[in-house]
């Protein structure tokens, strides 16, 4: 775990909310010089805490999309049931996200596609694909409330 400071709490909160903010903003939003800026920016990459760059598409822009939660069980709970399933679901594009659950079910799906009937096109493939799939239950999103995915940065280092 890299000891992180305040200066360092800074970069990636302002990253996590602007991504494609210029290395000399960046430095001037938290009182660095662009040199040091880079320096700490680079090791906060290199200890893997930030993972990667990408842009938010807004898909009511992009055209006819429906977006559902599955939760998912599996027929059986051996660690090759979990491993075939995990490498399945990495396969299909549609599935945008995918966390493994402790509890009722095994797994919950955020799924995209372009509407209901290609969803069901998509979890008859997977059941016919025998990957472990024993039973799923299907909740449509009707309406995004919040879905910034900004982590709380503050709260999770309990300041």
């Amino acid at each position: 775990m890299i000891k992180l400071d305040a200066r360092d709490i800074a970069i990636l909160k302002v990253l996590s909310k602007e991504g494609r903010i210029t290395k000399a903003a960046l430095a001037d939003r938290v009182g660095l010089s662009p040199t040091p800026c880079w320096e700490r920016l680079k090791k906060l990459e290199t200890a893997g805490l930030i993972e990667g760059y990408q842009a938010r598409i807004n898909l009511r822009k992009l055209g006819r999309h429906v977006t559902v939660f599955v939760t998912v069980e599996l027929s059986d709970h051996t660690s090759a049931s979990f491993h075939a399933f995990e490498t399945a679901v990495a396969k299909y594009d549609e599935i945008t996200a995918c966390w493994a659950l402790g509890g009722g079910f095994d797994y919950i799906l955020q799924i995209v596609t372009r509407d209901i009937e290609a969803y069901q096109r998509l979890m008859d493939e997977m059941l016919e694909a025998r990957i472990g799939l024993s039973r799923y239950f299907t909740y449509v999103v009707t309406k995004a409330v919040k879905g910034d995915n900004i982590p709380p940065i503050d709260l999770l280092l309990g300041r």
